[in-house]
């Protein structure tokens, strides 16, 4: 069974290491803040100049003026602070971001990322992502495995304009966990009750598969 946007985020949350310094894109990717795991500290942060996100806020403690860089409300938790976009891309440009988990269209065995725009269709823009990519050495992609017409967005070469070349280490799909090395994909682990086939199936680029694949722990 393919993951749900949640699952995503919590299998995402699993990376989460104590005092890290973290930026979540835009989709799935913001949900990780709601699944950041007890007894350890991360510091979330949003390129709109804002350290120290915390979790989706309840009715209740809406505050319009507080966003995350998807515009989305947010929270902040103690210790935050605001400050400058400029500031904020002072500290992604600097290296100083420890993991950085952001959505995809299109993923290919080079680590090439594809994840702003597709040729003919209304886009926001590039926002930080480029930024992001550039500035970052762990990288973590979440989508889905393949596109709502079913065809997969894991690829030997991407199609679309890249926002970044040779970037992307491991790929986390509503079907797989998938580490990106020597030109190949590579299967770490399944969702809960896909198989080793399915995830052939729907993967264009050339797929490691290992001897045993274990499932993901929910």
């Amino acid at each position: 069974m393919a993951l749900s946007r949640e699952q995503l985020a919590m299998r995402v949350a699993q990376e989460l290491k104590d005092g890290y310094y973290v930026n979540l894109g835009i989709g799935i990717p913001t949900l990780v803040s709601n699944y950041v795991p007890e007894g350890i500290e991360v510091m979330l942060q949003s390129e709109n100049g804002l350290l120290g996100m915390g979790p989706f806020p309840l009715e209740s403690e809406i505050d319009a003026d507080l966003i995350n860089a998807g515009k989305q409300t947010v929270t902040a938790i103690k210790g935050a602070s605001f400050f400058s976009s400029a500031d904020s891309f002072a500290m992604i440009r600097g290296g100083h971001v420890d993991l950085t988990v952001l959505g995809a269209f299109e993923v290919d065995v080079h680590g090439n990322i594809a994840s702003y725009m597709i040729p003919g269709k209304l886009i926001k823009g590039m926002g930080g992502a480029m930024d992001l990519v550039a500035g970052a050495d762990n990288i973590i992609v979440t989508m889905t495995h393949a596109s709502k017409h079913g065809e997969s967005k894991l690829l030997p070469q991407c199609t679309l304009p890249l926002t970044g070349a040779a970037c992307i280490k491991r790929v986390l799909t509503d079907l797989a966990f998938i580490e990106i090395k020597d030109g190949k994909f590579h299967l770490l682990e399944r969702a809960p009750g896909v198989s080793v086939e399915e995830i052939q199936k729907l993967t264009a680029g050339e797929l490691v598969v290992p001897d045993n694949v274990p499932e993901m722990d929910l």
